[in-house]
């Protein structure tokens, strides 16, 4: 299957040494050849960057190492294609508008007879069970909630539809509007708060290390979600299966269980 990366910041901040160990499992150190996509948020807009070359080899990949873009919100998705052909249509993440805001969506799993009806509001462009969902998912929070609901009411419906969804297979996914991001846990997900006092995390997948100390001021908090842990010699937090996070500034402020018949929320503490 896939793999996920994903960026919450409380203040803009550059990617590129989390993305550096990312990129190299798309092709070099592990098996996601199917393409590769990357979405940084800056203010309301997007900046998207897709290929269906695997990020190991891909000219696009290098140009984002290269170019530190500094955003709050970023999410990222190596493919190894379930559903699909391999090209740039079925190329992880997708974006589409909401009330006034895009919204970022990429997905890790494979969901079998996935066929929700479609009102024609949001449609699929490729041929993914990935996009399907977000498609559907963009469809009823618009039918629902005319106007944007607030933070709350919008976490008790994502655990729901979640619930509905996530019953159909495996869905890990990474989504947000620019002001927070949900990262759901399916089978495999994990986290970690970068914060003062910094100090120097080493990449499992290049030689690379990195002092963040010497990058970063006191205020700055970052939270990185992986499939799996980027790094080696830190302590990485690993993600319940069957539970939807809700990440702000940074931190992770609240978790639902989404396995259905169970229900629970609660606030994480930090």
């Amino acid at each position: 299957m896939c793999q996920l990366l994903g960026m919450n910041c409380n203040v803009p901040t550059d990617i590129i040494f989390s993305f550096s160990g990312f990129q190299a499992r798309g092709g070099q150190t592990d098996v996601h050849k199917d393409g590769f996509g990357i979405a940084f948020f800056e203010g309301r807009g997007v900046r998207l960057f897709l290929d269906p070359q695997p990020s190991a080899q891909s000219p696009v990949a290098e140009l984002i190492r290269s170019y530190p873009i500094k955003s709050k919100n970023v999410v990222s998705h190596i493919r190894k294609a379930t559903q699909g052909e391999i090209n740039l249509e079925n190329t992880h993440p997708f974006v589409r508008e909401l009330w006034g805001r895009y919204w970022i969506f990429a997905h890790n799993g494979d969901l079998k007879d996935f066929k929700p009806e479609l009102d024609g509001s949001y449609r699929p462009v490729g041929t993914t069970d990935s996009e399907l969902a977000f498609a559907y998912i963009m469809q009823e929070l618009r039918k629902t909630f005319p106007d944007y609901p607030g933070s709350e009411t919008l976490f008790q419906f994502m655990t729901e539809l979640t619930k509905s969804i996530g019953a159909r297979g495996v869905f890990n996914f990474l989504f947000s509007n620019g002001e927070f991001l949900f990262a759901h846990c399916s089978t495999k997900l994990s986290y970690i708060v970068r914060q003062a006092p910094f100090s120097t995390a080493r990449l499992k997948d290049r030689e690379m290390t990195v002092d963040f100390s010497s990058v970063t001021t006191e205020i700055d908090r970052v939270a990185v979600i992986a499939t799996q842990p980027l790094t080696d010699n830190e302590t990485w937090t690993t993600l319940e299966p069957g539970t939807l996070w809700f990440f702000r500034d940074g931190i992770p402020t609240k978790s639902a269980k989404t396995i259905a018949g169970v229900e629970k929320e609660e606030a994480c503490k930090t």
